[in-house]
């Protein structure tokens, strides 16, 4: 991708858009399209939410258009590449009303971490749960992050439901820090000594081709394995390094997955179980890709070519399927947890949405609840393009993996 675009959506999250998320549930007729989520709290344009489905957009039929000049109309219109396209769309609302909505494109930054309960919800067996919607592992998410994780830690809560659900990844750094703060220094394995730390649990470790056992081809340097980081590194703006970092330290965690999980989330999942930490992991089967790679700039053009294999302390890193839910954990890739589909009918966060919602009976009941993997519309092909026949394009490579910075 342009380089400029890489380190302006990597750095701060600005990308054209209408301010929120699309979620394409059908790519081709009958196509459903419905808008998955704000890209910051509270911030919808008016007329649409969460599970609004479009029907007509410009005066084409979205859902039934075969054509290519018609489907060429519709990529354009939600993927818009310039600020000030404006375009009027017909939508549908969960409680079937319909309205016309015009949306204007414009420069948009993303909030990577959203927390939508401004309270702790506390269930009846008297635990106090805490729900942190975490979208982007971009550079502004390390603030956040820490932020989020002081404000549930000063909260005093008992449980955590992480929203991983629409998280393709990104920065690894901040992957290993989010998992740090969650586990705390003892069970991540860090030793504090005068305001120094030191670790001796992994994290993750890079696994290059046989070529390279022991150096990272790229750095030339020893492949040491990455640590739970305890300290920011200064990815955020005006985030200084080197401060410690908060921890929850939790010995188990309800992951809300589905499809659009990946990488540097998938990380998070893999890493925590690797020292012991229980994920509870409720929704979909994540996108498997325990892949990375380092950004590599030439002449105005970053290029993303697969590199390396993460494993976690155990030393596994065999997921390319996905981990999986399931009735029993069998210390691979199938992860204790419940397979609830995603509902479009509530806003995330909401304690009646199907996957918070299962989590916290799961908290209070140890069972999955009444909710099925097929209780909702289905599961979004989160980012792809539209297409009057086969065929699709992935979101931008750096939302959906696990990126490596030269030092770590």
């Amino acid at each position: 991708m342009p380089t400029d675009d890489w380190n302006q959506q990597s750095q701060s999250g600005v990308a054209v858009g209408y301010g929120f998320q699309w979620a394409i549930l059908q790519s081709k007729p009958p196509r459903q399209i419905l808008a998955a989520y704000s890209n910051g709290e509270d911030s919808w344009p008016t007329g649409i939410s969460r599970g609004a489905r479009v029907l007509m957009v410009d005066g084409v039929d979205v859902v039934n258009a075969e054509d290519q000049a018609s489907v060429d109309i519709l990529n354009a219109v939600f993927f818009p590449a310039e600020s000030g396209d404006n375009h009027d769309f017909l939508v549908e609302y969960p409680d079937g009303t319909t309205a016309s909505v015009s949306l204007t494109a414009s420069a948009v930054t993303s909030d990577p971490v959203q927390n939508e309960n401004e309270d702790v919800i506390t269930i009846a067996n008297g635990k106090r749960v805490g729900y942190l919607l975490f979208n982007d592992h971009i550079a502004t998410a390390e603030k956040e992050l820490k932020l989020a994780v002081e404000q549930l830690s000063a909260k005093g809560i008992d449980e955590l439901v992480l929203d991983l659900r629409y998280n393709g990844g990104g920065y690894l750094a901040i992957a290993s820090q989010l998992a740090y703060m969650i586990a705390g220094p003892e069970q991540a394995g860090v030793n504090w000594n005068a305001g120094e730390w030191t670790a001796n649990k992994t994290f993750e470790q890079l696994e290059f081709n046989n070529k390279h056992p022991d150096t990272d081809p790229f750095t030339k340097e020893p492949l040491d394995p990455i640590p739970f980081i305890p300290v920011t590194i200064g990815l955020s703006p005006s985030l200084d390094k080197n401060q410690p970092l908060p921890s929850l330290n939790l010995d188990r965690v309800f992951v809300l997955t589905g499809p659009n999980t990946c990488s540097a989330s998938e990380a998070i999942i893999n890493g925590l179980r690797g020292v012991g930490v229980g994920v509870v992991q409720i929704g979909k089967q994540t996108c498997g890709k325990p892949y990375g790679f380092y950004p590599t700039d030439n002449c105005g053009t970053t290029y993303f070519s697969i590199q390396f294999r993460g494993v976690n302390e155990k030393g596994f890193g065999d997921y390319s399927d996905g981990f999986i839910p399931a009735s029993y954990d069998d210390g691979g890739a199938v992860v204790l947890g419940c397979e609830v589909g995603d509902d479009f009918s509530r806003p995330l966060g909401d304690v009646g949405e199907a996957r918070l919602a299962t989590a916290l009976n799961y908290i209070e009941t140890d069972s999955c609840g009444a909710f099925s993997a097929n209780s909702f519309a289905g599961e979004a092909q989160y980012g792809v393009r539209l297409s009057a026949g086969e065929g699709r394009i992935a979101k931008s490579p750096w939302r959906q993996n696990r990126i490596l910075l030269m030092g770590r």
